[in-house]
Formats: structure tokens, C-alpha cells, sequence
């Protein structure tokens, strides 16, 4: 793999995650494949709960914005090797119940050409702090 293309995903997976901590759907979007697959790291399946295709991926993304409205990734590092990838954070939100979230995770990515095809999810599974109750 060429430095360039290495540095042009490493690029690509900055803007990837700029646009998740906006909260921007169009700018998540221009970083997949039309047919790109998604495994969340919860769900029914060994491997998560597997979404393909833009717009199943697209709503899933806005689900957890619309639930968590101040979800936020906090990347630790990118890494990139040839047409895989990955990606170190510390995810951070506001569970609906009120209950904070914060654990690590980390994404392994795939690439096809300039963009991903593949994105598996895998977070730490620590339940959430409950919300601090007002002294009465």
C-alpha cells in the first residue's frame, strides 16, 4: 500500500469520526460504500447486530443520536494496514434513563477503493453510572 493511500484513509477516518461527533448523517454517509455492512457491538448475533446498505446503516447512526443526544467518540488512534483499519476511542453519552455511559471501544474498518465497506463495533461492556440523585 502507498503512503498516500495509507495517509488518504487515515484522512478519511478523522472526517468519519468528526462527522459522528456532529451528529452529521450526510457526512458519516460520504465516508461507506453504498453497500457498506455494519455490525453493531450489541445485538441478537455473535458478531453483534449486522445492518447492510446505506440507509439501514444511515438509521441506525441517527437512533443513537436521537436517543443519546450527546453521544461523542473520543478517538485514541487511527491505524491503518493496507485495507483494514482501526480505530481506538472512548465512547461518552447520556443514557435515556439519565444513567452515563463512558467506556472503550474500538472499530475494525474495511476499505474498498477510497471508502469503507465494512465497520464492526466493539465496546466495552460496563453498564451505566446511574444519574446523581438531588439531595431532597
Amino acid at each position: 500500500m502507498s503512503e498516500p493511500q495509507t495517509e488518504a484513509r487515515q484522512a478519511l477516518l478523522v472526517r468519519l469520526f468528526e462527522a459522528f461527533n456532529r451528529h452529521d448523517a450526510d457526512g458519516v454517509m460520504a465516508c461507506f460504500t453504498p453497500d457498506i455492512v455494519f455490525h453493531a457491538a450489541a445485538g441478537p448475533e455473535a458478531n453483534g447486530r449486522r445492518l447492510a446498505g446505506a440507509e439501514a446503516v444511515r438509521a441506525a447512526f441517527v437512533a443513537t443520536w436521537t436517543a443519546m443526544p450527546d453521544v461523542s467518540w473520543q478517538v485514541r488512534r487511527h491505524a491503518v494496514f493496507g485495507d483494514r483499519a482501526v480505530s481506538e476511542w472512548l465512547f461518552r453519552a447520556t443514557a435515556p434513563d439519565g444513567g452515563r455511559i463512558e467506556a472503550e471501544g474500538l472499530d475494525l474498518f474495511e476499505f474498498a477503493g477510497p471508502l469503507i465497506a465494512a465497520k464492526s463495533a466493539f465496546r466495552k461492556d460496563r453498564p451505566p453510572i446511574p444519574p446523581v440523585q438531588p439531595a431532597a
